[in-house]
């Protein structure tokens, strides 16, 4: 007992970004442009599926989650390296780490599921269109989601749970901008291979079975319509399913790259570039990729604009 107490970390120094002094305020400013950019988007869309009636269906109210997801991700961590660039402090706190540590995986793995339920939902409504709103009745949507949220508590859980019994010596420098998992397993000084089994058999689980569960409908999609090739069925696919595929294949790509290419001695300026990526760019571009090639998000934009214009001028 006296040798654990021993080896009690209170507090972490995160690295943050590999950017020189000099250009600090123009990265500052760049990521700030970027953060707002996300939380008005995502929120953009949210308050619009909540307030039209058009948009109250099972595919906007993946959709609506999706937005929630994107933007509880990136604020779990940016705001802190938006903090730490324009201080001359890094440091986060034992448990704060372990807090941040807990969300970013939460919410990443709520995009994960949710990705795979809107798969199933585009699947449905191109191959079985007759029964669309008998097979995604509400019950069958809440339940997918709270399926979801489930799912992602235990998995961060587990894995919070599991670094918390982890003892961390002298060395408590992260270098990255965020309290990542991987990052803290190499600084632990106790052992970690029930931490590692763990994240190789949920990793399986909760990344590659998904994965296949949104390539498969897809799969599904495409041979169907090829076997009635035409260029209205084409169409229809590339219109329904063109913004999911996007999102998925940014959110996997981004995830594959980092977690199954090969280490190198860049590793951490590669790992600090991908994670940018699914934490900042991502969630930024999802509103994007959604709404501005959506029509319908136009009509309830000009809807909802037109409602406060009136009671202003009035």
């Amino acid at each position: 007992m006296t040798e654990r107490n021993q080896t009690i970390t209170l507090e972490f120094l995160l690295l943050g970004l590999p950017i020189l002094p000099e250009h600090q305020d123009l990265f500052c400013v760049l990521f700030l442009a970027m953060y707002l950019t996300t939380i008005l988007g995502n929120l953009l869309i949210i308050v619009l599926i909540l307030l039209d009636s058009h948009f109250h269906t099972p595919m906007y109210f993946f959709l609506s989650n999706l937005s929630l997801s994107d933007l509880c991700l990136s604020s779990v961590t940016i705001p802190k390296l938006l903090q730490n660039m324009q201080s001359q402090v890094s440091s986060i706190p034992y448990a704060g780490c372990l807090i941040q540590m807990y969300f970013f995986l939460f919410f990443a793995d709520l995009e994960n599921f949710l990705l795979v339920a809107m798969a199933y939902d585009r699947y449905v409504a191109i191959c079985c269109p007759l029964h669309y709103s008998s097979i995604m009745s509400p019950k069958l949507c809440v339940c997918l989601v709270m399926l979801s949220w489930v799912l992602t508590t235990f998995h961060a859980m587990l894995h919070t749970v599991l670094m918390a019994t982890l003892s961390f010596c002298e060395n408590n420098v992260i270098p990255h901008f965020f309290c990542d998992m991987s990052t803290l397993l190499k600084l632990a000084c106790s052992n970690t291979q029930v931490n590692e089994l763990v994240i190789f058999i949920m990793g399986g689980l909760l990344g590659v079975i998904p994965f296949l569960l949104i390539i498969m409908p897809y799969a599904h999609i495409v041979s169907s319509i090829l076997k009635v090739f035409s260029f209205l069925g084409i169409h229809k696919v590339f219109s329904t399913c063109g913004s999911h595929l996007s999102v998925g294949s940014v959110f996997y790509g981004t995830c594959f790259a980092i977690y199954l290419c090969p280490s190198a001695d860049n590793s951490t300026m590669k790992e600090n570039i991908i994670a940018l990526m699914y934490m900042v760019v991502t969630p930024m571009l999802n509103p994007f990729i959604y709404s501005l090639r959506n029509r319908d998000m136009h009509g309830a934009l000009r809807r909802l604009l037109c409602k406060i214009e009136i009671p202003f001028f009035l």
